[in-house]
């Protein structure tokens, strides 16, 4: 007896967006990535297209952290001071698609960097490497308004994706993104309502729907993304069946998120029944950042280089259409 796939039909796909800016289209980026344009759930070719691969970028920061976990410490080297050779060696060594730059100096509770230092940080990563910034400031809203119009200033014309814009303090980084040229990141609390109320916020400006990436805050293996699949999930669907204010691409946070876990992080010492520590945090970070391949993320920002080679390695797989 033949079988035949059951196949399901969708009316609608996400957007599309491009993220840097060539010589030949006023920037100095060696590369840029386009994510989206699905027309189905993610990797059944079967059923629609999936024409863009989805991409991953490595996470620096503007200080060196105060608490590293051992795997990554060793990961990084001597370089977690300077977010500009930081960056290049995740571009150079580890092969990143992108850069992601949070300012987390900034804070008032951390060095309370000004937004002129901030703004020098971002622009000699982006003299570093060649590939497409995302830019975070440090999650204080007050701060944040300083700094990332001054960053998205020095930035101008290379098409970076700035973040991030929240329902209650939107105005000023969508006021910076179309100033400039950059794409935005609306934020939003796993909350789906609130994802698209930040989405019709920010287009309400005047920001272009394909000029948005959402993130919905996302957990870690063990730590709320079981939650935070399903809000992808749905998202999603939503755009598959015509929904424009939620069919932008999605990003997830999984490095930081994963690294924070204690399983990542806790000495053979204090747990040997749970194996080597250089493993535990490598593979809890791959396996978030797969689980959230399925639900349909299309940039993953992710920290350890080893993470990073296997889940590149589940995509190349994934993209197969292969039988």
């Amino acid at each position: 007896m033949s079988f035949e796939m059951p196949v399901e039909k969708w009316t609608a796909a996400a957007n599309t967006v491009t993220i840097g800016a060539t010589a030949a289209e006023g920037g100095t980026r060696t590369s840029v990535v386009t994510v989206g344009g699905d027309t189905s759930l993610p990797f059944l070719h079967f059923e629609g297209a999936m024409p863009n691969r989805p991409v991953i970028a490595m996470e620096v920061l503007d200080v060196a952290p105060a608490e590293w976990a051992t795997p990554m410490e060793e990961a990084v080297g001597d370089v977690s001071g300077d977010a500009a050779a930081w960056a290049r060696k995740c571009v150079e060594e580890f092969g990143a698609d992108m850069i992601s730059v949070r300012l987390v100096g900034a804070h008032p509770d951390e060095q309370d960097r000004s937004a002129e230092e901030c703004a020098q940080t971002v622009k000699s990563v982006l003299e570093a490497v060649g590939v497409p910034l995302i830019i975070w400031g440090c999650g204080q809203a007050e701060k944040d308004n300083e700094v990332m119009p001054r960053c998205s200033e020095v930035t101008a014309g290379e098409n970076c994706l700035l973040g991030t814009a929240k329902e209650d303090n939107y105005k000023t980084i969508t006021a910076a993104c179309m100033a400039d040229g950059h794409k935005l990141l609306a934020e939003a609390p796993l909350d789906i309502n609130i994802q698209k109320q930040v989405n019709i916020l920010v287009s309400e400006m005047g920001l272009e729907l394909s000029r948005i990436v959402m993130y919905q805050a996302t957990g870690g293996l063990g730590y709320g993304m079981e939650y935070a699949y399903s809000i992808m999930e749905r998202t999603r669907l939503a755009a598959l069946s015509g929904d424009r204010m939620l069919s932008m691409p999605m990003l997830a946070l999984v490095g930081s998120e994963c690294w924070k876990a204690k399983e990542a992080r806790t000495g053979e010492d204090t747990a040997p029944e749970w194996g080597p520590v250089s493993e535990r945090g490598v593979a809890w970070e791959a396996t978030t950042a797969t689980c959230f391949l399925h639900a349909g993320t299309h940039i993953l920002v992710m920290w350890h280089p080893r993470a990073v080679s296997i889940v590149r390695k589940t995509i190349d797989s994934l993209m197969s259409q292969e039988a």
